[in-house]
């Protein structure tokens, strides 16, 4: 134990990458695809012997400026390891070309979840299961990183209650904490917290799967999706499952681990007392859900009335049904559409539905959470803020309640989650220009813009009027959504706080 927490981060990851390409290996091995099992094998014995030679080369170096040392291995994490794992989907795949498997491992390792292969028969069933092996990894990854490196540095979302130095970690005392606590021992106690929460969720989600009729292979890659938010499925999303309402039922239930991190990680941020019925995050996905599902469901009911027409009590569940999985799915950045969801479109009247989605998926879920888009805690800060000026506008004279944390979050959380929103915009706008100068239609640079920056892939399937094909994307413009897909799964305050004079100095 102590040569591995000697070694550096990233070749731990190294390491981690190479021994899961044994999983589509054995995959490839029961099912006789004797080809991609040696492809996956001889793979994961290269990597593993570079993760060795890498080791021996980095063994018990202690970088000069922490901060620094931890933001640069996560740019290489989701920069380079991508690379590593599209070796064996290119050569195990047919007529793949190595930078569209870089493609697809960059979305399945940012949690995004686009992919050039619509068509599932397109790809051999153990490649689709090392997609969702390497999402799978991601989100595990954001787990951690999120409680080992964020939440010490206040980004991801941390910087709304940590705004004013009112938390646990503050900005002054992260030194200190640099130099007290290395970064191996905090990884290494916080997987050894939080990686059996995030193996055993998997696995009672896959049982239950299974249990519902689902077969192995698929229930297996679906909860691997929904624990990881990445959206990735061997037969085109939920909406072809076997377990039918029931599955989606069971998933729904998952959903609430990309909403709060109260979830699965009470008490790792002094917040034992937390309950999770008060936990704003949560209070915002319940009124965020119920009312994009009453403007799709309420504008056909009342429209009915007034023509006079009638649905029946099924038509009216399965639209009702279609609506609430779909939109927590979005919201969550997963992107699996319900079997009822065409259903609730066409019950909504709307030329476009899929808006909503586009809005959902860009405030996105929780903080500390694999969930991507702006996060529903800094939406919450922007609330409370607002709420409170018109309160002021009404009663000028009158005092804010809430305690010292409410008004830290009105406050300064405020005005932090309001830089990241500007930030978010203009990256949106940095992209959007970036895909139109390859050629891309206005309409499908915002949907697909809004896709990898969220970490949304599967939006561009529903996101706009109809559906956007990634394969027919010109080159320049996958390596521009690549890049974005990197960017979002970081957010712009992590990349920003690179060029901090402060992180740089010794």
């Amino acid at each position: 134990m102590a040569i591995i927490r000697s070694l550096p981060f990233f070749v731990l990851l190294m390491g981690i990458g190479s021994a899961a390409m044994l999983v589509p290996a054995i995959h490839a091995t029961a099912l006789g695809a004797t080809r991609v099992m040696q492809t996956f094998f001889y793979a994961a014995l290269l990597g593993l012997t570079l993760t060795l030679l890498a080791g021996l080369a980095t063994s018990g170096r202690v970088p000069r400026n922490a901060a620094l040392s931890q933001l640069m291995t996560l740019v290489l994490a989701f920069g380079l390891l991508p690379i590593m794992f599209a070796v064996p989907f290119y050569e195990a795949g047919e007529n793949i070309r190595f930078s569209d498997a870089w493609f697809e491992m960059v979305s399945s390792f940012t949690t995004t979840g686009a992919t050039l292969y619509e068509n599932a028969g397109r790809l051999p069933p153990s490649l689709h299961l090392w997609r969702a092996t390497v999402g799978w990894l991601g989100g595990m990854l954001t787990w951690i990183v999120a409680v080992a490196i964020f939440a010490p540095m206040n980004l991801g979302g941390f910087e709304v209650r940590t705004a004013g130095g009112s938390a646990q970690f503050t900005a002054g005392r992260y030194s200190q904490i640099g130099e007290v606590a290395r970064l191996q021992d905090r990884l290494a106690r916080h997987t050894a917290t939080l990686a059996p929460i995030y193996v055993g969720l998997t696995f009672v989600l896959w049982i239950g799967l299974v249990l519902l009729g689902e077969v192995p292979y698929i229930a297996l890659c679906h909860a691997m999706s929904v624990l990881s938010t990445s959206g990735i499925s061997p037969i085109g999303g939920v909406y072809y499952a076997v377990s039918g309402f029931w599955g989606e039922l069971l998933i729904f239930c998952f959903f609430a681990f990309a909403i709060s991190r109260l979830t699965f990680s009470r008490g790792m941020f002094g917040d034992s007392d937390a309950r999770l019925a008060r936990d704003p995050e949560v209070r915002m996905a319940l009124i965020l859900v119920s009312g994009v599902t009453a403007m799709l469901f309420l504008r056909h009911w009342l429209g009915s009335i007034e023509e006079g027409t009638t649905s029946t009590l099924p038509a009216l569940f399965s639209s009702l049904w279609g609506s609430i999985f779909t939109v927590t799915s979005f919201l969550t950045t997963t992107g699996f559409e319900s079997r009822f969801w065409d259903g609730a479109a066409e019950w909504s009247g709307l030329e476009t539905p899929g808006l909503f989605l586009v809005g959902i998926a860009l405030i996105g879920g929780g903080a500390a959470t694999t969930a991507g888009g702006v996060k529903l805690l800094r939406v919450y800060a922007l609330f409370r803020h607002s709420e409170r000026e018109v309160e002021r506008l009404l009663h000028p004279s009158s005092v804010g309640g809430g305690g010292r944390e409410a008004r830290t979050i009105r406050r300064q959380g405020a005005y932090i989650s309001w830089v990241f929103f500007m930030l978010f915009a203009l990256s949106i706008a940095a992209v959007m220009l970036l895909l139109a100068l390859t050629g891309v239609q206005f309409e499908t640079t915002m949907v697909l813009t809004v896709a990898a920056l969220s970490t949304t892939g599967p939006l561009a399937v529903v996101g706009a009027e109809s559906p956007i094909s990634y394969a027919g994307l010109p080159d320049a413009a996958k390596a521009v959504l690549g890049a974005a897909m990197v960017l979002g799964r970081l957010e712009t305050l992590a990349l920003i706080a690179l060029f901090n004079p402060e992180i740089w100095r010794r």
